[in-house]
């Protein structure tokens, strides 16, 4: 069995992709990398991950299937992995070579100690920015030791474990009942958050891990293209607030920070219905909000009555101006979109 198994979901990336692949070759035989083919169509990636499962066959898989898009590519990646641990690296998106030495050097230390899910930092790589965001987590987790949710810390504002942190034991993924929607975007913000429930014990190691490469105008994280797939996002949102009633998640901290990462994606949903200034995406606001307050009254209760859930509710043109001007602060702040 191999130490990690990496997913790289990959649709029409053979302009950058092989940089991907090479950063993640150099942690060497305990690293499975499953190149999955989403059914491109445009370009040679699939030509691309046959030759490199050719020449390090014991190494590197091909994965072949018609377009489904990401959340598809992730599952079938996963699907296909036989390492005890799994992480996603996006084919524009690249690993920090010495830090993947010491996450597998860490991972193959405590590799019968039950970890159930280890944490690392990302860095914003955006294009044509000067100062390189880096999301880091030494305030809230302690460092390069094995804990349970009563040991963390608090999470600020933008610190949030999102899927580029995340290496979870793959077993955990299969327990968990995972799934992923076809032909939709951001299931990154599931695949986050759903395993959450299942997660006992984790670890953190303060290594600037994932280079997030972001700027690219046809981007699924640019903010234009955002709002024309919103009732994307809207779904994903719908699907994580399904998920599970948080006064089920029996730890305080756990709860806690689940609630706070539903929160933040609910705003960027609310917000991007805003931004886009259409009657349509308005009105869909409303209904997300409407379907939460009538499927789930205790989470719309906490939801709506914190400073987001208030700031989102400002009535009339100057209450949305207000928000948008908020959103914009808190990109320029953090880094994001």
């Amino acid at each position: 069995m191999k130490l990690l198994s990496v997913a790289i979901p990959s649709y029409n990336s053979s302009a950058y992709m092989r940089h991907c692949i090479e950063t993640l070759m150099t942690g060497g035989d305990e690293v499975e990398i499953l190149i999955v083919n989403d059914g491109s169509t445009k370009d040679n990636t699939a030509e691309i991950a046959d030759e490199y499962a050719a020449k390090y066959p014991g190494q590197c898989v091909a994965v072949h299937k018609e377009n489904g898009g990401h959340g598809d590519a992730v599952m079938h990646g996963l699907m296909n992995a036989t390492g005890l641990y799994f992480k996603v690296v996006d084919s524009d998106d690249w690993v920090d070579e010495e830090a993947l030495k010491k996450v597998l050097d860490f991972l193959r230390a405590h590799k019968d100690d039950g970890l159930d899910m280890l944490v690392a930092n990302y860095v914003y790589e955006k294009e044509g920015a000067a100062h390189k965001h880096v999301v880091r987590f030494p305030n809230v987790l302690p460092e390069g030791k094995i804990i349970t949710w009563d040991e963390i810390g608090r999470f600020g504002y933008g610190q949030y474990m999102l899927m580029h942190t995340l290496i979870y034991r793959r077993q955990l993924l299969l327990d968990c009942g995972l799934t992923l929607p076809k032909k939709t975007f951001y299931v990154d913000n599931l695949y986050a958050y759903k395993p959450l429930t299942h997660v006992k014990t984790l670890a953190y190691l303060n290594v600037d891990l994932y280079r997030y490469f972001i700027g690219r105008d046809d981007q699924s994280v640019n903010e234009k293209v955002m709002i024309s797939r919103i009732d994307q996002q809207i779904r994903v949102n719908k699907m994580m607030i399904a998920v599970t009633p948080l006064s089920k998640v029996e730890n305080a901290k756990q709860r806690k920070y689940m609630r706070n990462f539903l929160e933040i994606v609910t705003c960027v949903s609310s917000i991007l219905c805003v931004k886009s200034g259409t009657e349509e995406n308005l009105a869909k606001k409303k209904q997300l909000w409407a379907d939460m307050k009538a499927e789930y009254p205790e989470l719309y209760k906490t939801l709506r009555w914190r400073p987001l859930g208030i700031a989102l509710h400002l009535p009339g043109k100057a209450g949305r101006k207000v928000m948008i001007w908020g959103y914009t602060v808190a990109q320029k702040i953090f880094g994001f979109n």
